[in-house]
């Protein structure tokens, strides 16, 4: 009876032996990357005749079990395997109806990490163009790379350190709240996951912000300006992001425009004329907003002297532009007027020689106050002078009358010429008498 129960014994063990071979760990990918799945395979080779025994697996890491009780599955998945999974592992596997397990010995399993490449930094907004006060995102990111992937952010080119983060991403980001002129600067990124840093290009930050109004000043080189002074239009901002578009207006002209890339104020010098008198003023514009300054008015003083001679060339200007042709007319007919004889002379006239009066003794002599002058031009010759004849008539005598003796008769015609009489001793009136 005894013996019968140890021979009963031995066959179990035997047919367990031959059932159960010391299975083999097996990992695909052999050598896997982090990051990417493992599949762990127990592989057991039962006897041909017993290949229907339904058989049962478990998986270890180490020491410690990686899923609660037993599989019916030879096979378990690592979905994403780290650096850190690298280890030994080994499996184990046993009959439905037996309590007997069979391990596997152990296997090593090495996870290969991926370094980090083509590392860049991008922002939001995009461009890196951002308004003051809003809120600036630097994002930082690479291609390629696995495991646990530490990132730093940097302002400036002295590689100033503004943040650091680890995350098994490829991405990770950087936020500016609130964004402050201060912040316009060059910025770059760094990944490192332990195979040493990899830097990203530089990218310009610019903080746009709204101008305030700009201020307009005259500066003159004395309290009056007057003409031919060169006055300094000087406009500027306090505040306003670059660059900056400057209008200098007189009145409602553009004087000058000015755009420069850096700096807050711009100047422009004006050479003083009359018509420089009125109000000056000048805008900002940055391309977010548009400012305009106060007006300021310019009161330029005229010399006395060029002031009366540019009322009178205005006046002159305005009479012959209305009444030219008909002013123009009447000068050539009074100049033609003159041309012929009608001379204004700057002397007072002469009055002709009175005759000289005498007693007649002749009886029949006329009465000397009835002797009549006439006065004739003979000739007008070239130049100033003018000659003329002076006749004085006197009436014949009877004759029955007698010649007293010793008497001398008086001429019957008597005329004196005077000659070269200067135009300039006669008056147009004068003249007119003398005819």
């Amino acid at each position: 009876m005894l013996l019968s129960l140890l021979l009963l014994i031995c066959a179990l063990l035997c047919e367990q032996a031959e059932l159960l071979q010391p299975p083999v760990l097996i990992f695909r990918p052999t050598s896997p990357k982090e990051g990417s799945p493992v599949t762990l395979t127990c592989m057991i080779r039962p006897t041909p005749h017993k290949s229907e025994v339904q058989l049962q697996f478990r998986f270890y890491r180490d020491t410690r079990v990686l899923q609660p009780g037993w599989s019916t599955s030879s096979e378990f998945q690592i979905p994403s395997v780290r650096r850190e999974d690298s280890d030994s592992y080994w499996c184990e596997a046993k009959t439905v109806n037996s309590e007997t397990k069979i391990k596997s010995s152990k296997s090593q399993m090495h996870v290969h990490r991926v370094p980090v490449s083509d590392v860049s930094l991008d922002t939001w907004p995009p461009g890196g163009q951002v308004t003051k006060g809003d809120k600036l995102v630097l994002i930082c990111s690479v291609a390629k790379g696995t495991g646990d992937i530490t990132f730093f952010w940097y302002k400036g080119s002295l590689g100033l350190n503004l943040e650091r983060k680890t995350q098994r991403s490829l991405t990770a980001e950087f936020e500016i709240p609130s964004v402050r002129e201060s912040d316009a600067e060059g910025y770059y990124c760094a990944a490192d996951n332990g195979f040493g840093p990899r830097l990203s290009g530089l990218v310009g930050i610019t903080v746009r912000s709204p101008v305030s109004r700009p201020v307009l000043t005259l500066r003159a080189p004395r309290a009056q300006a007057v003409v031919g002074d060169v006055v300094e239009l000087h406009c500027e901002a306090p505040r306003g992001s670059s660059p900056l578009l400057y209008r200098f207006y007189h009145e409602d002209a553009i004087l000058e425009n000015s755009s420069v890339p850096f700096g807050q104020g711009v100047s422009f010098n004006l050479s003083l004329t009359a018509e420089h008198s009125g109000n000056y003023s000048c805008e900002i514009d940055n391309g977010h907003e548009l400012q305009h300054s106060e007006t300021v008015t310019l009161a330029v003083k005229v010399p006395t002297g060029e002031r009366s001679d540019r009322l009178t060339a205005g006046v002159m200007e305005g009479l012959l532009g209305s009444l030219g042709p008909a002013i123009m007319a009447l000068l050539f007919c009074c100049w033609l007027k003159k041309k012929i004889g009608r001379r204004s002379p700057r002397n007072p006239p002469r009055s002709p020689p009175s005759p000289v009066h005498q007693e007649s003794t002749h009886l029949n002599s006329l009465d000397p106050g009835k002797l009549q002058p006439i006065y004739e031009n003979v000739s007008a010759v070239s130049g100033d002078g003018i000659y003329s004849s002076v006749y004085q008539i006197q009436q014949e005598l009877d004759s029955t009358a007698v010649e007293p003796t010793g008497t001398h008769v008086m001429n019957k015609e008597s005329s004196d010429i005077y000659s070269r009489v200067r135009k300039e001793d006669f008056t147009d009136v004068d003249y007119e008498d003398a005819m």
